[in-house]
């Protein structure tokens, strides 16, 4: 349980510091392209403009950083209750409300101060609820549900985003959330590992879901941080990753909290969800974080 709680912790802060670090990426690549330029017809980023924030060092790091938190929460899912390791890992909500102040130059209202405590208050009632884990099988069918709802999230998200535009941000954070939470039941359910089997892994539906919402996923929160505020993002994305795989592990893969704490994990759960919705509703800094403003149009002479 220790070694399992060490390393969401871990995976938590990667996160949480790669975010930051994407959106300080993301919001340098648009302040040197112009107003118009990788911008759709709903006023949504495209394919270009997301490649070049792709390509700042800052979004690099970032990225090498969600790689690494990859590796460590893929542990701590196979080590953790689900509604465990995945609440504890999108405690990085809490380093990027932390991390943003600092280089993204954002000010937090007292309600998102005390919105982040209830997420760490949470967190503690949830680490002292759990119990043992699951197991790591399930039927063949639900692999493949797992693949075609990662899809369905990647193919959903990514229209969506194309025709809401701007207004898909936390759309888009709660999609790639929800992708993520896909991710972690795949590693949970993944066959070949144990004993490691490579024939076994790569032919599993789990695998490609795996890939599908991570790729998929990173893109959709990349959207999200370059037309979204970064802390309403990440609480988007902090209640996808959390819901979904937290009642699949209770209903179908038999994690469970301590004998007589049911109620315990149940409250810490509801209050992690309420706490991550809540900065998410106030964490619109939209207009505090270094957006170019437009500039104003040049007087029309008078004949």
């Amino acid at each position: 349980m220790l070694i399992g709680l060490l390393t969401a912790i871990a995976a938590s802060i990667c996160y949480g510091t790669g975010s930051v670090l994407q959106a300080v990426g993301s919001r340098r690549a648009a302040r040197m392209s112009p107003a118009s330029a990788g911008v759709t017809a709903h006023g949504g980023p495209n394919l270009s403009s997301t490649a070049k924030a792709a390509m700042t060092w800052e979004f690099i790091v970032g990225t090498i950083l969600d790689f690494v938190g990859f590796a460590l929460g893929a542990l701590a899912a196979r080590l953790l209750p689900l509604f465990l390791s995945q609440t504890v890992i999108s405690a990085n909500l809490v380093i990027t409300a932390v991390l943003s102040v600092k280089l993204l130059g954002i000010r937090l209202t007292r309600k998102e101060w005390t919105s982040i405590g209830v997420v760490c208050t949470a967190l503690v009632l949830l680490a002292t609820a759990a119990g043992h884990e699951g197991g790591h099988h399930a039927p063949m069918s639900t692999h493949w549900w797992l693949l075609a709802v990662s899809v369905l999230i990647i193919v959903g998200g990514t229209v969506a985003v194309r025709f809401l535009g701007a207004r898909a941000a936390i759309l888009a954070g709660l999609l790639s959330g929800l992708a993520f939470g896909a991710l972690g039941v795949g590693v949970r359910i993944l066959n070949g590992i144990d004993p490691f089997d490579p024939a076994a892994l790569l032919s599993d539906p789990a695998f490609y879901a795996i890939l599908i919402a991570g790729i998929g996923g990173m893109y959709l929160h990349t959207v999200a941080l370059q037309i979204g505020s970064v802390n309403g993002a990440t609480a988007a994305l902090v209640v996808g990753e959390t819901v979904l795989p937290g009642a699949i592990g209770v209903l179908w893969l038999g994690d469970a909290s301590r004998p007589g704490l049911a109620w315990l994990a149940v409250l810490g759960f509801v209050l992690a969800v309420a706490g991550a919705v809540a900065v998410a509703w106030y964490g619109n800094h939209d207009g505090a974080e270094a957006h170019t403003e437009a500039p104003e149009p040049a007087p029309v002479p008078v004949p």
